[in-house]
């Protein structure tokens, strides 16, 4: 009697630990998302400067080289993430944030010793192959999360990733002016070391897949055949290149056309940082919640919803005719791609077998640095035909459409972790 009360005592205790662990591994991958999310965005502001500032020691000029240092890097991303993604079902899932944290964290380093303009791209290229700390995060969590609290998993690493993002360039802005463009390269690396040092030490116990089996390079073709092959995950992944491409868009030619809409001697940096940072605040306060509420309604239709939202906030942008009507309505479509984004992470958790996650979240990466790398080529044609207002109703399209997808997604299976 008193072995089986023991057993029976047990087993509520392990019961009630179970839910604590994979929290606590969630909060711990939030402060690390954070922390390199800072780390990676320092550099944004200021790396076409740092070409300028390096020179160029064989051929080409600074604007193109400028361009490679961000396209190669999205290039080999698209290449590597998949394959890194498959290797973290066979080898394990906090590996594989460990080698994105700790190798970004040497290439960054590096960076900031850099000689050339030639240098400074290989290094970018290098670390599109060895990094992708967002995918293998996104991953880790979800082979921890219960299926259905993926929405708030999702949107808790959501908010880390923007809170950092947004956050980062401010900091990496003051830096570069006081301390020089080196020392935010390495600072960027300190913050790097830091989050692998926090997955180090404060994730234990994540899943490994059972023993690892040597296989043909055939197989991890096979294996993206049957993702891609999985209802919902086709759709979904069309669905993730359309938001990312409905964003990055923007970049450059943003701050062209908040100039069109000042005065001759208005500070254009000061507008473009704050309307960029309240998109990204709006974004990042609504990821958590409108993960949330996906979780108690189903994030079909949290995602049918803000898409809707975003569309409509994003068409009326490129005829604005001053400063705030652009920043209110940024700030609205802010909020809603804040229920995209974690709505899709979650919908590929919850349609994804267990085991494939690191497969599923490699291929998501790869889709997403497609879109970034296309975007910039896709903006100048439109901008070039119909003008610079042009990109924001491109953007909505891509919303609407996205809505439009979601709604012939099909149903989710019951499952649990």
């Amino acid at each position: 009697m008193e072995s089986a009360w023991c057993g029976a005592m047990f087993k509520m205790n392990t019961a009630q630990q179970m839910p604590n662990r994979w929290q606590t591994i969630l909060w711990i991958m939030f402060a690390a998302q954070f922390l390199s999310a800072i780390g990676f965005s320092i550099i944004f502001p200021f790396l076409p400067l740092y070409v300028a500032y390096l020179g160029v020691a064989t051929v080409g000029t600074v604007a193109l080289w400028s361009g490679l240092v961000f396209s190669l890097q999205a290039l080999t991303m698209a290449i590597a993430a998949p394959i890194w993604g498959s290797l973290a079902d066979r080898f394990g899932y906090k590996l594989m944030v460990e080698r994105a944290m700790y190798g970004g964290a040497v290439i960054l380093l590096l960076m900031g010793f850099a000689r050339s303009a030639e240098e400074l791209t290989l290094l970018r290229t290098i670390q599109g192959l060895i990094t992708g700390t967002i995918s293998a995060a996104n991953a880790l969590v979800a082979t921890v999360t219960p299926r259905e609290r993926m929405g708030f998993a999702m949107g808790t690493l959501q908010m880390g990733l923007w809170s950092g993002t947004a956050a980062g360039p401010l900091i990496g802005g003051v830096m570069a002016e006081t301390l020089g463009f080196r020392a935010t390269f390495i600072t960027t690396a300190a913050l790097l070391f830091i989050s692998g040092i926090l997955v180090t030490i404060g994730v234990r116990g994540n899943r490994r897949p059972s023993t690892p089996r040597k296989q043909q390079p055939l197989a991890i073709w096979q294996g993206w055949l049957t993702i891609i092959r999985t209802p919902g995950i086709s759709p979904a992944y069309g669905m993730r290149f359309l938001s990312s491409l409905s964003q990055t868009i923007l970049l450059p030619f943003a701050p062209l056309f908040i100039a069109s809409l000042l005065h001759p001697n208005d500070p254009v940096s000061a507008y473009t940082g704050l309307i960029v940072g309240v998109s990204s605040a709006a974004g990042t306060a609504t990821a958590i919640w409108l993960g949330r509420l996906g979780d108690r309604i189903g994030h079909q239709q949290v995602l049918m919803m803000s898409a809707i939202l975003a569309g409509i906030a994003f068409l009326p942008q490129g005829l604005v005719t001053n400063v705030w009507q652009l920043l209110i309505l940024q700030a609205l479509s802010g909020a809603a791609i804040g229920g995209i984004t974690p709505s899709l992470s979650a919908l590929l958790g919850r349609y994804t077998a267990a085991g494939n996650e690191g497969t599923v979240y490699g291929l998501d990466s790869s889709i997403v640095s497609a879109a970034r790398a296309v975007a910039p080529l896709i903006g100048t044609i439109v901008v070039g035909a119909l003008g610079l207002g042009s990109v924001f109703l491109v953007s909505g399209m891509a919303c609407l459409v996205i809505a439009m997808s979601a709604a012939r997604l099909p149903a989710l299976v019951a499952t649990t972790k």
